[in-house]
């Protein structure tokens, strides 16, 4: 019988996490996530058992936390305009947290999500899902406009994930003087994001009355 395990699983999936977004699935080498992590190979096999099931059991992970974010967000005694602005919030926050996340994710999209088995594509669908929540919520309180919710929710995820990510050539832009992005900060973004989002899904008045 094998002895009980002493490495923390978490210390592994989060060592894997940056190998993953600084090389992808197929450059990343589990050997390589085993030194950084401080265990040896067989230790990681213990608790994994490939590099596939790895992958998977770190996206899945950070699909259910996602999900269970905006989930507590959509079951909220707020107005549906409120809920959608906490969202965002929630999801630009998820996201700055976990800085790994936008590259593995940009990655899988160019590839064709190539690495995601059923169950993980489960806990993905789990995201939007919850955002969607919302949106029937404020079609049918009559305060937005209908709207198909996938829609809604890539409008607000896809600025975030490329804002974020692109963290680092919004830096170097700003040092060469080429744009002026002195006054974007996160913060700002997210609530010019915001403004957005309330008013493209807000029902027009005065189209409502007639």
């Amino acid at each position: 019988m094998p002895r009980p395990a002493r490495v923390s699983p978490d210390r592994i999936l989060a060592v894997a996490a940056l190998e993953f977004s600084e090389r992808g699935f197929a450059g990343a080498r589990v050997d390589r996530i085993a030194h950084r992590a401080r265990v040896n190979k067989a230790m990681l096999y213990y608790h994994f058992t490939s590099k596939q099931r790895l992958y998977r059991t770190l996206l899945r992970r950070m699909f259910t936390r996602a999900a269970e974010r905006l989930q507590s967000v959509a079951a909220g005694h707020h107005p549906p305009a409120v809920k959608i602005d906490r969202a965002i919030a929630a999801m630009a926050a998820f996201i700055d947290e976990h800085a790994f996340f936008p590259a593995i994710m940009l990655r899988e999209v160019a590839e064709g999500g190539m690495h995601l088995d059923r169950e993980t594509l489960k806990a993905l669908g789990a995201v939007p899902r919850a955002v969607a929540a919302i949106i029937r919520e404020g079609v049918a309180a009559g305060e937005f406009r209908p709207v198909h919710p996938v829609v809604a929710y890539f409008s607000m995820l896809a600025p975030i994930v490329f804002f974020l990510a692109g963290t680092p050539i919004r830096k170097e832009i700003a040092h060469l003087h080429v744009v002026d992005l002195s006054s974007l900060s996160t913060a700002e973004f997210v609530r010019q994001l915001q403004e957005a989002a309330r008013r493209s899904l807000m029902r027009d008045p005065v189209r409502s009355k007639s």
